[in-house]
């Protein structure tokens, strides 16, 4: 088996070729991409809908290549316990722990926790957040030639951009929205 890698430049173009592949490699699915794990038919529009509302979550609250899970072992303030503090100190001391530990403002989703959380509000459900997943791994199976190449693993590269994903994630709307089938399914 010939693999041909595409390790593009920043913001990583897919082309109708590349979703004219995609929709190849659906046809010859073991499994059926359009049908959700609850076993209901999902339209091709739903899914759309639920990448297009992941490409506005992360460029509202951000994107990060992958999360730093050390952060939430032990590096927390802490507060200082001086038994010379003023009130007026404790408080400012007590505030500021306060902004430091609930203002962070740092990007903290992943392709892969913005389609769950899309999945958990108003913009998708479960099924379009399986079948979003299914059909970015079928964008970046046929855009590297890889037949086992996954959308997440490839979000997650050293050198993938923000741009990069939400090209993804785009180029997956227009494959829903092309390949995928009609109807009011979710």
């Amino acid at each position: 088996m010939t693999v041909t890698t595409n390790v593009s430049a920043p913001a990583a173009v897919f082309t109708d070729e590349t979703l004219g592949k995609a929709a190849g490699l659906a046809a010859n699915a073991y499994q059926p991409v359009w049908i959700g794990q609850s076993g209901e038919q999902v339209s091709g529009d739903a899914v759309a809908r639920h990448l297009e509302a992941a490409t506005v979550l992360l460029d509202k609250d951000g994107w990060v290549r992958t999360y730093d899970y050390s952060k939430t072992w032990g590096t927390s303030a802490t507060l200082a316990a001086d038994e010379s503090m003023t009130v007026k100190d404790m408080v400012r001391a007590l505030l500021a722990f306060v902004r430091e530990e609930s203002g962070d403002t740092e990007p903290h989703r992943t392709l892969l926790t913005a389609l769950r959380h899309v999945g958990e509000g108003a913009h998708g459900d479960s099924d379009t957040a399986a079948i979003a997943s299914d059909v970015l791994d079928l964008v970046v199976r046929a855009h590297t030639g890889c037949d086992t190449a996954r959308a997440t693993v490839w979000s997650e590269r050293l050198h993938r951009t923000h741009a990069d994903v939400t090209a993804l994630l785009m180029a997956g709307a227009r494959f829903a929205r092309a390949y995928g089938p009609a109807g009011h399914g979710a």
